[in-house]
């Protein structure tokens, strides 16, 4: 795993994406796009005992959405990866737990929130870079032209501030169905 964050890290200002000429305002994934994109799918753990605790936490978790519930679908892309893409390897390990799943009780909300705000609160330039990455990700890897980018951007963050400011606890998973 060392050895792929550190590649990962080599690349972060480079694009793993070019304009498809098939499909315009679309990108098509080089070899460096599905080497990241393996790579995020192996940090995953999808064992049965993991699963069942993923499942045991969705059965918490609000039936809408709002300030505290943040929900992003995709169809053949995963919307963590294209998050992680967006915001690079060292902003995205400030983000809490790993890659994408987390327990949080209420101290560790407020913990976490200062990387997690650090690493999640873009602005201008660098947001619409970040954007960018998100849409080719989810063009390049998927087939979600329409796909919520600045919701991806935001909403986790949202989940976390309301969390810290009601003193409750917080969770995130990525699922693959």
């Amino acid at each position: 795993m060392a050895t792929e964050l550190n590649w990962w890290r080599s690349k972060p200002t480079e694009s793993l994406f070019h304009p498809s000429a098939a499909a315009p305002g679309s990108w098509r994934a080089d070899d460096d796009a599905y080497r990241l994109s393996a790579f995020l799918d192996n940090c995953r753990d999808g064992s049965d005992p993991v699963e069942a605790l993923r499942d045991a936490v969705m059965d918490e978790f609000p039936p809408t959405t709002g300030e505290d519930l943040f929900a992003a679908v995709a169809r053949k892309a995963s919307p963590f990866s294209a998050l992680a893409y967006a915001l690079g390897p060292d902003a995205t390990l400030q983000l809490p737990g790993w890659f994408g799943d987390f327990l949080l009780d209420a101290d560790e909300v407020r913990t976490h929130l200062p990387a997690a705000t650090e690493a999640l609160t873009l602005t201008g330039a660098t947001r619409q870079r970040a954007v960018e990455r998100i849409h080719a990700w989810m063009t390049g890897l998927g087939d979600d032209p329409d796909h919520d980018a600045e919701e991806l951007l935001d909403g986790p963050l949202r989940v976390l501030r309301h969390a810290a400011r009601t003193g409750r606890g917080a969770a995130a998973q990525v699922r693959w169905y």
